[in-house]
């Protein structure tokens, strides 16, 4: 089976505008403009993390017509008054076929997704919700020589680690174990009936910073 590596991380926002908020709130950076997706009925702002790895702010596209299907990420579920939150993650494979049959949790379907010019296989729950309660990845499998995170704006910040938390944390192992996937990422128990969530570390020209689900995110005042 091919080895997966971590791709990017995911916060969800009723709208592009408080997803960077969030993001510059907590990392004192600002996401640059990525595309819309025509498939999904959304949009997305784009913050690079590594040569081959970004953080992802998406929303619902109010300029956009409503997919017939729902969109991906649970984001039909969002409020409008939201917080933006760190929803998930994806994780890059050279063979989604495989990589997907492979996995002790179910991911979803694939399905080919663009974005402007450029092209990808997604695995996506026919429900739109993240798997393992965000826990579980999307797997991705991009269709270009070139990663996206090259082509962003080095701001000099780098994800150090991606926490899992969760109640049943060898199940969650047990998931990173079959996708042949543990760099950069660990499992943290929780006690049970506790909600599964993400924290992302983030090394910032401000030093390290934590990125927090939405249960944990601090409210900070707005920019002035």
């Amino acid at each position: 089976m091919p080895r997966c590596q971590l791709d990017h991380i995911t916060v969800t926002s009723p709208s592009l505008e408080a997803g960077a908020e969030f993001v510059w709130q907590t990392l004192g950076a600002e996401p640059q403009v990525g595309g819309e997706h025509p498939h999904m009925g959304t949009h997305n702002l784009l913050l690079r993390l590594g040569d081959a790895l970004f953080l992802e702010v998406i929303s619902p596209n109010p300029d956009a017509p409503a997919p017939k299907r729902p969109r991906w990420f649970g984001l039909d579920s969002l409020r409008p008054d939201a917080v933006p939150s760190l929803s998930t993650w994806v994780a890059r494979t050279t063979d989604i076929h495989v990589t997907a049959g492979a996995c002790s949790e179910p991911l979803g379907i694939v399905e080919p997704i663009s974005r402007g010019a450029l092209n990808w296989l997604i695995t996506i729950p026919a429900d739109g919700s993240v798997p393992l309660n965000g826990i579980g990845p999307a797997l991705i499998e991009w269709q270009t020589d070139i990663h996206p995170a090259a082509k962003l704006q080095d701001l000099g910040l780098s994800l150090l680690k991606l926490e899992l938390f969760h109640s049943e944390p060898e199940r969650a192992a047990r998931m990173l174990s079959s996708l042949d996937l543990n760099c950069l990422l660990s499992v943290s128990p929780l006690p049970s009936g506790a909600a599964p969530h993400l924290v992302a570390h983030i090394d910032t020209p401000h030093g390290l910073r934590e990125l927090p689900a939405p249960n944990l995110a601090l409210q900070r005042p707005l920019r002035q």
